[in-house]
């Protein structure tokens, strides 16, 4: 049974040690103290807090930016999780597969998922592969840095975030995998596991689908622009397709930032997950403070650990 404010000695630790490194905050927390408020931070507090040590910028040669007629959303792809998709994708962008195609589903509380419309009639491809193996999960060796959450976790016997992404691992079998949370980036299949080559993607705009963990290859996440798919108009057919009479959100284009001009990019930076600033904003939203909250769960799921994405700084 959780207590009111958990803290183990360890998240205490690097909180205390997040603390030390943002004066401001370790301040604000004594003057809270003072006030007899809960000395905690909330993830505001820690993000306005924060040095740009804190802070790294998008490789603009794993970021896509899909252009809607209502403005840009940004997709960090993940390398590191689904290597051979993620090439192919980048090769249907360079060879500008998707420009002219158009969102053909937008199911509530599920996904938006993109495309070609036209079944009968596929867009041809260039040198991009037809089939890619499905990439459910890969080696943990692949996964350069992986900060584990202490809370248990229905869907992996470890849950964690890997540099940015929510992700799943099971350390017996050496396997590691990206989760289905809110804005992940997933590549539609059919049954079989190689029928998915990222012509057709889509995005979780609806509670987590955690049950498609390891049944589907996961690419990224969106880093900015999830307004523009979550509000989509539904798709009135099963699952929430568009029918013929419906208009399909059309793209305009989908780039790799790498292949677009510097003046022109979304200049956005992610808050590095190996810092301790990071932990103190997991701990934050574990054990949430202010005089507002009356109860703090001392857990956090997966899916709703801050990833604190900002402008880049002048």
């Amino acid at each position: 049974m959780h207590t009111p404010f958990p803290i183990t000695v360890r998240r205490a630790a690097a909180l205390a040690l997040a603390l030390a490194t943002v004066p401001a905050l370790a301040a604000k927390t004594k003057a809270d103290a003072d006030a007899g408020l809960p000395v905690k931070p909330t993830v505001a507090d820690i993000v306005k807090a924060s040095s740009p040590a804190d802070w790294r910028p998008l490789d603009p040669d794993n970021t896509l930016y899909m252009e809607l007629p209502g403005g840009r959303v940004v997709i960090e792809l993940a390398p590191d999780f689904a290597p051979q998709n993620v090439a192919n994708i980048k090769l249907l962008a360079r060879e500008h597969y998707y420009d002219g195609q158009s969102v053909v589903r937008s199911q509530d509380n599920y996904v938006a998922q993109w495309g070609d419309a036209d079944e009968a009639h596929p867009k041809p491809l260039k040198t991009a592969r037809d089939k890619v193996p499905g990439e459910f999960t890969v080696p943990i060796k692949n996964v350069r840095h992986f900060t584990a959450l202490p809370e248990r976790d229905g869907y992996a016997p470890q849950v964690g975030i890997a540099h940015g992404f929510p992700a799943g691992r099971d350390p017996k079998a050496g396997r590691t995998w990206l989760a289905h949370c809110y804005g992940m980036v997933g590549v539609g299949r059919d049954v079989e596991n190689d029928s998915g080559n990222g012509t057709s993607l889509y995005a979780v705009t609806g509670h987590a689908p955690r049950h498609l963990d390891r049944n589907i290859t996961v690419v990224g996440r969106v880093v900015s622009g999830m307004a523009l798919l979550s509000t989509l108009p539904r798709g009135h057919e099963a699952m929430g397709f568009y029918g013929a009479n419906e208009v399909h959100p059309p793209i305009t284009s989908v780039r790799l930032a790498a292949d677009v001009p510097e003046a022109e990019r979304s200049h956005l930076e992610v808050m590095r997950t190996d810092t301790a600033t990071y932990q103190a904003a997991v701990e934050a939203q574990r054990n949430r403070g202010g005089p507002w909250n009356k109860y703090a769960a001392g857990y956090v799921e997966l899916c709703n650990v801050p990833l604190p994405v900002r402008e880049q700084a002048k």
